[in-house]
């Protein structure tokens, strides 16, 4: 257990961002789910999935529960599925 003010405090913030991040976090893979889901179902509305996930994982990247290069290597793979559905060779 914690003995100082601060460390109890730092325990309180903690619990209050892990809350946070948590949400975030699995909002972001349910878009990102929803999106491989429309790509692979070859959706009509799966171009406008796939950009509601691209705003998720960027707005997880903004807020730092993500890194940014993790969330560009996500939108990258995704917008690499949408582009071979498209263009299937």
């Amino acid at each position: 257990m914690a003995n100082t003010q601060s460390a109890l405090k730092e325990i309180r913030k903690n619990t209050r961002r892990r809350a946070r991040n948590r949400l975030v976090r699995t909002s972001t893979r349910t878009y990102t789910k929803r999106a491989v889901q429309a790509i692979d179902d070859d959706a009509t509305d799966a171009e406008e999935v796939v950009r509601s996930a691209t705003r998720a994982l960027d707005r997880a990247a903004s807020k730092g529960v993500l890194h940014k290069n993790a969330a560009a290597r996500r939108k990258s793979r995704l917008l690499k599925k949408v582009k071979a559905r498209a263009n299937p060779s």
